[in-house]
């Protein structure tokens, strides 16, 4: 998997402000902007990108994939 496939299918079904996504074809670090985290805790949030992965975690498609999610509001400040 590349980063542009992984960015894919993370943008297919969760709508993003903001996607990034940098790794080695293993290991994945992915920085991720989306209103849908509104009122989410952490694990919520890495819950809900999981789960755009589907059974790609389970096959070893994606081995590892490190997260930092963020609201739109919570992007902004970063700035």
């Amino acid at each position: 998997m590349t980063a542009d496939q992984l960015e894919t299918l993370i943008a297919s079904q969760l709508p993003c402000t903001h996607l990034s996504v940098e790794g080695d074809g293993r290991h994945w670090y992915a920085t991720i902007v989306s209103a849908q985290f509104e009122g989410l805790r952490l694990i919520q949030r890495h819950q809900k990108v999981y789960a755009t992965l589907g059974q790609k975690m389970h096959t070893d498609e994606v081995h590892a994939l490190s997260m930092k999610t963020y609201t739109p509001s919570e992007w902004a400040q970063q700035a």
